[in-house]
């Protein structure tokens, strides 16, 4: 149960080798997080961040195998995430994702479909999951990672900012659906975020770390935003450049 300052005692992390989340987490469990679950495919890759987060306090942590690919699974995801965690969860990070090659993924039906079952399909479907579970809880916390590039699509990368516009609008329906049952929904828009995800991509301005954008979040989640900007200054950046003229936002850079 959260306590009085809505600091979570256990946390469920659906695509938890997320570096953003990992990091998150890892801040929580040095404060009142001590039971922690774990959902993902690379076992390796979870099996390391378990213990990472048990030497930043957690005394628990869990794990449970997911296949976002499959959005069919997830509902058994989201049913086995809550009962390793002891049957509710205080916290809710769904962290997904899935980048792609624009310039691939554009002439390629399967790789789009693969995009958007990851990015958008999958989550939907846990949040769905989700509802009845968290209402039947009486309390939750949901906080779902979008992406500034949901904002405005952009030529650049079209088919991932799409999956987050469609994600970002969903979770934002999500939590007026939920907002009389005592469920608190956040949807946390980050903007370039060196990770495992970006590697080798090139920087743009305002780009910072997992651990810049973990402070960020773990900020924004005791708050009553209900959307978390990292860098804050994003906010400021895009209520200008969603507003910008077709033919200048054409003209950013990629």
């Amino acid at each position: 149960m959260q306590n009085a300052f809505g600091q979570p005692q256990s946390v469920l992390v659906l695509g938890g080798t997320s570096d953003i989340a990992l990091a998150v987490v890892a801040k929580l469990a040095a404060d009142r997080t001590k039971t922690v679950v774990l959902a993902g495919r690379n076992e390796e890759r979870l099996a390391a961040a378990a213990a990472t987060l048990k030497a930043a306090g957690a005394t628990t942590v869990e794990l449970v195998a997911m296949e976002a690919s499959d959005p069919s699974s997830a509902a058994a995801t989201v049913d086995a995430g809550i009962a390793a965690a002891g049957g509710s969860v205080d916290l809710v990070l769904i962290a997904v994702g899935l980048l792609g090659e624009q310039s691939t993924t554009e002439d390629d039906p399967s790789a789009t479909i693969e995009l958007f079952d990851v990015n958008l399909t999958w989550p939907a479907a846990a949040l769905a999951a989700l509802r009845t579970r968290l209402i039947a809880q009486g309390s939750g916390h949901v906080a779902v990672f979008s992406s500034v590039a949901g904002v405005r699509v952009r030529r650049a990368n079209f088919s991932y900012g799409s999956t987050k516009a469609g994600l970002d609008a969903f979770t934002i329906g999500f939590a007026d659906s939920v907002r009389s049952s005592g469920i608190k929904v956040q949807v946390i828009r980050p903007g370039f975020v060196h990770t495992k995800m970006t590697e080798g991509m090139k920087e743009i301005p305002f780009t910072t770390t997992a651990e810049v954008a973990a402070d960020n979040i773990v900020k924004g989640l005791g708050s009553s935003a209900e959307v978390i900007w990292t860098p804050p200054i994003l906010k400021a950046v895009f209520l200008v450049l969603r507003h910008l003229p077709a033919f200048a936002w054409r003209r950013m850079p990629g």
